[in-house]
């Protein structure tokens, strides 16, 4: 069953739920919106009225903003009402305290879509606490930032099937367009909290891909002391054409690079920005570790995006960082400047660009596989092919290239678990590792900080390696713990411990 909503009240008026308010408005919906910081509701008329992204004065009517939650919830029709309403707030806690507050208004019919970063285990435990009321919480992963939550986002909305169709049309004018297709970049990700799973992979590819664009960036702005307005010439052509075609990223660095100081004061902004990122260490957002923590319980191997992760943790408390420094000394951890020739410089950036592609790919490959684990695991039946199409646009991680490539791959093998056995994958892998490796070589030769490309680089490694030293850690998880273990002999053997035991040393 399809509906036409006319009403929609948007809880969280920060950024993306302002920006998301603002979208609505304009797809023909009247917009409530609350916020326990009264502040931010003070700020909505400058937010509406701001010439690059604000509303069209003949809709600013549309949307109202409200301090009390009681007004609010009264603005959307009352009890009588089939409600829809969006969270845009932290993950935790403070979605439970908000359905704690309006569960007096809540009745049968009405719909939740939590917008957030919420972890899917607590989007699974409401979703079990609301159904049995006949009050849908869809589970609504929303990409993108907030210029697309203003725009148009890529979302990935799970949950109660029936819920869905009735909110589907919606999101469908609300998301953001495949400009290849023209299809809306949203899709029915499953049942339970599939959504939030979804977007927390998408978050956690997107952190392995920062990794590998602020390697390339240090590699070419320290080591090879290229400057930064000519950074951005290149970083904008590897996204005009090539593999990292319409790679949103690389796109992004192109415009960073570029941006020089307001009121023709010398220099550029981003030399000005303090090298620490602390939104993993604050708690302020849990997506990349959570996917970390997901990796290792569902026995996933995702290098690239945990070693982002980490590299992001120790950078995030620089006064201890620079103790360390004190005591290791600035050697062990400085990017040298190299003196190299035109010729070898022009070469190393075509190898720069094909090993940034080629470390994308493991990223994607270690997300999909986590997706592709958990989907089998939990029964979700979570279309790859569809995830990957949804991201084509109005998301962090959108890459043209290689949606091209995975994509219709997908399709054809829709129950695939590992990325990396798709034979036109590792082809892309083989032509493209030369030069991950290269880069890899100069990088440490030059000591340059590339955790995410080197452990890219050791995960197609020790993924394709046919005979791995594990063998000798297996002998020796044995000898002190009579771990066990399988015998060449024997066949490639299962998942589970050897059938074999040697007596390296009596007790």
């Amino acid at each position: 069953m399809t509906e036409t909503f006319t009403k929609i009240g948007v809880i969280g008026a920060g950024s993306m739920g302002s920006g998301m308010a603002m979208l609505f408005a304009e797809n023909g919906l009247d917009v409530s919106l609350y916020d326990i910081k009264g502040e931010n509701i003070d700020n909505l008329t400058d937010n509406l009225n701001d010439p690059q992204s604000g509303l069209e004065p003949s809709l600013h009517q549309k949307v109202a903003g409200y301090k009390d939650l009681t007004e609010f919830m009264k603005s959307l029709g009352g009890k009588d009402a089939d409600k829809l309403l969006v969270f845009s707030i932290p993950h935790g806690s403070a979605a439970d305290k908000v359905i704690e507050q309006i569960r007096e208004f809540l009745t049968s019919g009405d719909i939740i879509l939590d917008g957030g970063n919420e972890w899917y285990e607590n989007a699974r435990r409401r979703q079990k606490e609301l159904q049995p009321h006949g009050i849908s919480y869809l589970s609504m992963g929303v990409s993108g930032g907030y210029q697309s939550a203003r725009r148009g986002p890529s979302i990935s909305p799970s949950g109660d099937r029936a819920a869905l169709e009735r909110v589907m049309p919606l999101l469908e004018k609300f998301a953001a367009t495949d400009p290849k297709t023209g299809k809306p970049c949203v899709t029915n990700v499953g049942p339970g909290p599939s959504g939030h799973y979804v977007k927390m992979v998408h978050n956690g590819i997107e952190q392995g891909i920062l990794g590998i664009v602020n390697e390339t960036w240090e590699i070419l702005y320290k080591c090879l002391h290229t400057d930064l307005d000519t950074i951005s010439s290149i970083y904008k052509k590897w996204e005009d054409e090539g593999e990292l075609k319409r790679n949103f990223l690389f796109g992004i660095g192109a415009d960073i690079c570029r941006r020089h100081k307001e009121k023709g004061e010398p220099g550029h902004i981003v030399n000005e920005v303090q090298d620490k990122v602390v939104q993993d260490a604050d708690d302020s957002e849990g997506t990349g570790f959570w996917t970390v923590v997901e990796a290792a319980n569902r026995h996933v191997s995702a290098p690239t995006i945990s070693s982002a992760h980490f590299f992001r943790i120790a950078s995030s408390d620089r006064a201890q960082r620079m103790q360390v420094v004190e005591a290791l000394g600035e050697g062990i951890g400085g990017a040298r400047k190299q003196h190299v020739e035109e010729k070898f410089k022009k070469e190393f950036v075509e190898d720069l660009r094909l090993a940034a592609y080629c470390a994308c790919l493991a990223s994607f490959a270690q997300g999909m596989n986590l997706i592709a684990r958990a989907s089998k695991d939990e029964g979700w039946g979570v279309n790859l092919a569809r995830c990957i199409q949804i991201w084509r646009e109005g998301c962090i991680i959108r890459s043209e290239y290689i949606a091209d490539l995975l994509e219709p791959l997908y399709e054809k093998e829709p129950g695939v678990l590992n990325t990396l056995t798709l034979r036109p994958v590792a082809e892309e892998i083989r032509r493209t590792i030369p030069h991950l490796q290269k880069v890899v070589k100069h990088a440490l030769e030059w000591n340059a900080h590339v955790p995410t490309m080197s452990a890219s680089l050791e995960y197609f490694k020790y993924c394709g390696g046919k005979h791995l030293p594990s063998q000798f850690m297996e002998a020796e998880l044995d000898y002190f713990g009579a771990h066990n273990y399988d015998l060449k002999s024997e066949g490639d053997g299962e998942v589970k411990k050897g059938k074999h035991h040697h007596e390296w040393k009596p007790a």
